[in-house]
């Protein structure tokens, strides 16, 4: 479980052929890593497979390749990374399950202020399920729906911390995002479905 908070940017040091599918060798801060816990990379919950001094190796099986762009990433790429939630800590994003559920795509940037605003094309699962002023993870940042422009797209406004502590800032027109809808109302859209 976590929360969208990201308290590192992590680097891909290489990616390469594992035993169970892709492997990723991630440069962080992270200082007392343990095997077999989770971290959240750019929002996919993955296994820490190994650790070595500064970093971690993570397996990513075909179903967490077939759900995101990690088959895309490359050797000095910046990810988004966020530790499994400790009972008793601060929720300060909303519940995150680290499953991504569709990659999105970045349609439009514009400076509002002080802050940067995107709009995003989502796939219908996301679409369905978002609503305005709701949560919605972007690349492993717990974010609200700053709005709902028509169907298929989701705002979101970025504040100046966020674009400073996430890799978000760096997305352009055309860039893929991971997406994870609010798991509150995917249960709620999942039950409805039953009832009708």
């Amino acid at each position: 479980m976590f929360t969208g908070i990201v308290t590192a940017i992590g680097t891909i040091r290489q990616t390469g052929a594992g035993p169970d599918g892709l492997q990723l060798t991630i440069e962080c801060a992270f200082p007392d890593l343990q095997l077999g816990e989770s971290i959240a990379v750019d929002g996919a919950c993955l296994t820490v497979h190994s650790c070595f001094p500064g970093g971690f190796r993570a397996n990513v099986v075909r179903t967490t390749q077939e759900r995101t762009r990690i088959g895309e990433y490359a050797a000095g790429q910046r990810v988004n990374l966020e530790r499994a939630l400790r009972v008793g800590e601060r929720l300060g994003g909303h519940i995150v399950q680290g499953h991504v559920d569709a990659v999105g795509m970045v349609e439009q940037v514009q400076e509002r202020g002080n802050s940067r605003v995107l709009d995003l094309s989502v796939p219908r699962e996301v679409d369905q399920v978002s609503v305005h002023l709701g949560s919605i993870t972007v690349d492993g940042v717990s974010l609200t729906v700053n709005a709902k422009p028509r169907p298929g797209v989701v705002q979101i406004s970025l504040v100046p911390f966020t674009l400073q502590h996430t890799t978000l800032g760096e997305r352009r027109i055309g860039d893929r995002v991971h997406l994870e809808a609010d798991t509150i109302g995917k249960y709620v859209w999942a039950f409805m479905q039953k009832a009708t």
